[in-house]
């Protein structure tokens, strides 16, 4: 400061306590249970002179508080420059959260310099003023008065003036006061807080998932010149970890079980036999893979998210990419606070893997049409995915059945030991309906035709029936191979038909092989291996066996029935009082009846049948098992390595997308917890998953999005299931998963408090369906090149098959639910007229059609619907979307002006919470783009001059 005696102005400083209660905060019809930080304050200067009397300032206040410990300055937050202007509103605040250590001691101190450029790297000294937040709450009218000085601190520079106001006394700030000449300056009040806007001692739904919260606050003014206050607030996910670890061991726990499967198989011939040891050979390879990764992160603590620039860490594969949750919440005069969610991440896919040959879709897609030439020269038979999924599935319900069933009918022992009628009629009831299910999962034809292969693969068959099994093949050899000339597919051709045909056949060749090798005769032989045909029928196996086996189980459950329909109609007859007219010899007889049923004897004739029935299960799952074990080693070892490779691709690429989805469910649950209407939707229907992706299509990024594509699409597999807290601690609130790969819940706990008021049907663990859905629209400079030079029609066939996923979607909500379930908008646009857009839209050849994108997100939300953004590394591209879906939001439902639309937009990109997601990335604040690039860009996704450059991300 080269004038000290030179007299500043002052320093108005406002400060606004915020508290508002969490009751009645509406989320666009959600209910929210958050709070405030606890105090926010703008600053404001008036009449300063610049240093030197020919120029205006260009002004900014640093801010600091003294560390009471250290008893030192500690820069708390800095506004932003008001260049050329002797009374700069700074549009920056600061906010001193709840979680802050500050009390009413706590001193602050401001100081005023006046910048040369906009990098604040040359500036000079022009005043200081400090002040304690007990001052300032004591003062009267809520002011103070003080004095700026010069660096001597002899001289008064001017006096400073600070106000504090509370939430909801938004004040009516002169426009022309704010509004500035200088581009750069065209930002509406900004607040920055290091921590979270909710109360963590209070509320109990958030500490155990969400955490390391930043918050922006921001005061725009709306089209009939008032003011609205918009707070960004970004946090962390702990599902980031949490997720992936549980899978990984459950992945784990599957594998290992697939092998303890395969020893229990049997003795078996020795081209089986070698087969079955390769396949195990490269299950423990998964599984000891599996198990150092899970090491290296139960090395990781008090880390919750995955930053971009460790993408290809192989010891974090498995974690998704820079996973964020956002909302923004919105106050205005006279009107109910809104807010809006959404979860931003990297798009799910194996980095570690590269993407030379492409993603999981291509791979998949030429895997299976490569698996017939596979099954040919390992000598198995050939099982489409809908049969080796359908195995799966007969594996997967009969470990779910069987247990429930064993538990089912001890009840039913026990109710008959206790004599009560109502509960031996409830314990029947489920034991009925869930061996009826046991029964009709098993009378699937896949599962015959794989103990008859299975039967086909024992050492010792081929000996007794080698002549005749090989005349047979050579008379079908013609048959298949005619088949062949019609159909390259005939297995598949045939609906509901078995692919293990001509398994004994097939399994004659193999069972003549000393090892795994095959000599055929001639071409017609390799047809034989290559294209099955019909089961021959072998006189030394039974083939109705099975179905006496699976039948007897039916039986041994209408023995049950008709037991405990007898017991109950005697115990009716016995309380029904005898009519006058009956004849003694009648009432003798009854008599009789009622005392052969006394107390006890219940249980005691039940238990015979019931034993039987349980051991007809236990018998009927030894078989099955074996049978659908058998045709899942037909799967891997036609497919190594590939398969295996695949599988491990597919389960890192699931594994991110899981991680997504939970961290969006619960952020969804917590926020409409008490929405009567959205939990109805949630129970009756399920939730959309909306995941917008903004990858190209050309180059690395193309298999990306394959890859993106089936990791969302696998979700279809998981459900979610709402289960009450064990205790009142907050580590028992994190999510738990559990399953196998073909199925799994994800268990949310609550509260008790919380989990009383769900509806019945979710208290009762009624399982809570999710229905993802995806669509892409490439923004950048590659997908330039894709739309001119390459192909989109990766792009295409998604968004279509999305919408129509979508489409059905509102088609099942429309029938189900009530639309009074669903959240009111102010724009009022009717759901079928935006799916009717969209579907045009997306059959519309125009590049780079971001409306897509808009109008999914709209429908999305009108939905009621779970939003997620997506890029590379949900940094640079998804920052300008999310900022870009926030301005038009308040544009839309919350009338912003238009002529503050551009700045509420620069605003949130220069200094809101994603700038400081890119910081938390790279470690710097650039945003990854150049100049070049951005010519390219829709103009609504270019960030403001200043904000990008080279950097590595």
């Amino acid at each position: 400061m080269e004038d000290g005696a030179q007299h500043l102005g002052h320093c108005m400083v406002d400060m606004k306590e915020l508290s508002a209660s969490p009751e009645g905060l509406t989320a666009a019809g959600v209910i929210l249970t958050a709070e405030l930080p606890r105090v926010e304050f703008s600053l404001a200067c008036n009449d300063l002179v610049a240093s030197g009397r020919d120029r205006k300032p260009s002004a900014l206040v640093e801010v600091s508080v003294v560390d009471p410990h250290k008893q030192h300055l500690v820069s708390h937050a800095c506004t932003e420059i008001v260049e050329a202007n002797k009374d700069p509103l700074f549009l920056t605040g600061v906010t001193f959260p709840s979680e802050y250590p500050a009390s009413q001691e706590t001193q602050v101190k401001l100081t005023v310099y006046d910048a040369k450029d906009k990098s604040h790297e040359s500036s000079s000294f022009l005043g200081t003023a400090s002040f304690s937040i007990g001052d300032l709450l004591r003062a009267k009218d809520e002011q103070l008065t003080l004095s700026l000085r010069s660096s001597d601190g002899g001289c008064t520079a001017g006096t400073v003036v600070v106000s504090r106001l509370k939430m909801g006394e938004m004040e009516e700030v002169d426009v022309d006061h704010i509004t500035t000449d200088i581009p750069s300056q065209k930002c509406p009040l900004v607040c920055e807080s290091a921590s979270h806007a909710v109360d963590r001692d209070n509320n109990p739904l958030t500490g155990p998932v969400f955490k390391n919260p930043v918050c922006k606050v921001y005061r725009f003014q709306t089209v009939d010149t008032k003011w609205m206050l918009v707070r960004e607030q970004m946090e962390e996910c702990t599902l980031s970890f949490t997720v992936p670890t549980q899978l990984l061991s459950l992945y784990i726990q599957e594998d290992m079980s697939r092998v303890q499967d395969l020893r229990e198989l049997g003795e078996l011939s020795p081209h089986w036999d070698n087969l079955r040891k390769e396949v195990m050979t490269r299950y423990g390879e998964t599984i000891s893979s599996y198990q150092e990764t899970l090491a290296e992160l139960d090395k990781v603590t008090g880390q919750s998210f995955k930053p971009s620039c460790c993408k290809a860490q192989k010891s974090l594969e498995f974690i998704p990419i820079n996973l964020h949750t956002q909302r923004m919440r919105v106050t205005c005069p006279r009107k109910t606070d809104a807010c809006y969610d959404i979860v931003t991440v990297g798009a799910p896919a194996a980095h570690i893997q590269g993407f030379k040959c492409g993603g999981l879709q291509r791979l998949l897609s030429r895997y299976e049409a490569e698996k017939k030439s596979f099954s040919t020269a390992y000598q198995c038979i050939y099982y489409s995915p809908e049969h080796t999924a359908k195995a799966q599935e007969v594996l997967s319900t009969m470990s779910l059945l069987q247990p429930l069933i064993t538990g089912l009918a001890d009840q039913v022992l026990r109710a008959a030991q206790e004599r009560s009628s109502a509960g031996l009629r409830d314990a029947l009831k489920g034991l009925s309906d869930k061996t009826e299910q046991f029964v009709h999962t098993l009378k699937d034809e896949l599962v015959k035709s794989a103990l008859l292969a299975l039967h086909a693969a024992r050492p010792g068959y081929v000996s007794k029936n080698q002549r005749p099994a090989a005349v047979q093949g050579g008379q079908h050899q013609g048959r298949v191979h005619q088949a062949s000339e019609q159909n390259q597919n005939p297995v598949q051709e045939l609906p509901g038909h078995s692919p293990a045909t001509l398994v004994a056949e097939n399994t004659v060749l193999c069972n003549n092989v000393e090892g795994s090798q095959t000599t055929t005769g001639g071409e017609s032989g390799t047809f034989t291996l290559k294209h099955q045909g019909s089961i021959p029928h072998h006189k030394e196996y039974d083939e109705e066996e099975w179905d006496r086996v699976w039948a007897s189980v039916a039986k041994c459950l209408n023995c049950v029935i008709a037991m405990v329909d007898k017991f109950l109609e005697d115990d009716n007859s016995k309380q029904e009082p005898a009519p006058e007219q009956q004849q003694p010899q009648q009432q003798q007889q009854l008599a009789d009846v009622i005392t052969s049923h006394s107390p006890g004897h219940w249980r005691e004739q039940l238990y015979p049948p019931v034993t039987r029935l349980k051991e007809c299960v236990t018998e009927v799952v030894e078989t099955a098992k074996k049978a659908m074990t058998f045709v899942l080693l037909q799967e891997a070892a036609c497919s190594i390595p590939q398969g295996f490779l695949l599988q491990q691709r597919r389960d890192v690429v699931f594994s991110q997308a899981l991680a997504a989805l939970a961290c969006g469910f619960v952020m969804k649950l917590y926020a409409g917890v008490q929405d009567k209407g959205f939990l109805r939707q949630l129970h009756l229907v399920g939730v959309v998953a909306q995941f917008e992706s903004l990858l190209s299509t050309y180059s690395e990024e193309i298999g990306m999005l394959e890859d993106m594509e089936i990791g969302i699409s696998d979700l279809q597999r998981v459900v979610f299931k709402i289960t009450e807290a064990k205790t009142e601690d907050l580590s028992d609130l994190q999510p738990l998963v559990c399953g196998r790969r073909d199925h799994f819940t994800v268990e949310v706990p609550l509260p008790r408090l919380f989990f009383q008021s769900l509806p019945e049907e979710m208290k009762e663990g009624k399982p809570l369906r999710v229905f993802p859905v995806l669509f892409n629209v490439g923004i950048n400079e590659q997908q330039t090149i894709a739309e001119r030079f390459g192909d989109i029609s990766l792009q295409e066939r998604i968004n279509q098959k999305n919408f129509e996923i979508l489409e059905a979607y509102y088609k099942t909500l429309s029938e189900k639910a009530p639309l009074e379930c669903l959240p009111c908008f102010q724009t009022q646009a009717d759901i079928k007229e935006l799916l009717e857009t969209l579907g045009q839209n997306v059959v519309t050849k125009k590049r780079k059609n971001v409306e897509i994108l808009w109008i999914a997100g709209a429908i999305c939300r009108r939905l009621n619907g779970i939003r997620f953004t997506s890029c590379k590394s949900a940094k640079d591209r998804t920052s300008m979307s999310v900022t870009l879906e926030q301005c038009a939001l308040l544009r839309d439902e919350h009338q912003l002006s238009k002529d503050y639309f551009i700045r509420a937009l620069d605003c949130m990109r220069r200094d809101g919470c994603r700038i400081e997601n890119v910081q938390k990335n790279i470690g710097g604040r650039k945003y990854a783009f150049n100049m070049l690039q951005l010519m390219v860009f829709p103009k609504s996704y270019r960030p403001p001059d200043g904000t990008y450059g080279k950097v590595d991300s």
